[in-house]
């Protein structure tokens, strides 16, 4: 295999987070973590620029991975959990609460996909398709963790 696509698997993969033998997609989201976290200590502007960049990043990398693996969606490609953990906690303290709220939450509609975020995930094609879903789960999850926070705020 070439360099250039064993570095595409590496970052598809999530650092090889993808071939763990169960549940690859909450190990993908422990990798979110990581980034997540970085974008909590930069100014929230430049935290969404960086997002929206390594989701549009993802989408290459997503679409390249399918070739290369030959299989649409893979298990394997775990590069829009990670995303997914990114666009959950945008914008939100990284507080051991919410990032455990976040998580959970994220994994719950990750898994059961309610509408919109299943239509996209049949309906959107390559490597956007892979991402879209969990961008929608992302920010459905931010949504819900703001409301709850703003809850907890107010009492």
């Amino acid at each position: 295999m070439s360099i250039p696509n064993r570095v595409i698997l590496f970052l598809a993969t999530g650092c090889h987070s993808g071939y763990f033998p169960v549940a690859s997609g909450t190990a993908g989201s422990v990798v979110g973590l990581f980034p997540a976290f970085f974008l909590s200590t930069i100014n929230p502007g430049a935290a969404t620029v960086v997002c929206a960049i390594f989701m549009l990043a993802a989408v290459w990398i997503a679409d390249q991975a399918e070739k290369i693996i030959r299989k649409k969606d893979s298990g394997l490609i775990v590069i829009d959990e990670i995303v997914g953990m990114m666009v959950t906690l945008l914008g939100l303290p990284f507080t051991l609460p919410m990032t455990l709220a976040g998580f959970f939450l994220f994994r719950v509609m990750d898994i059961l996909k309610p509408f919109p975020i299943n239509y996209l995930e049949r309906k959107v094609p390559g490597g956007a398709g892979v991402v879209i879903d969990d961008v929608a789960a992302g920010i459905f999850c931010n949504i819900l963790l703001r409301i709850a926070w703003m809850i907890s705020l107010s009492r």
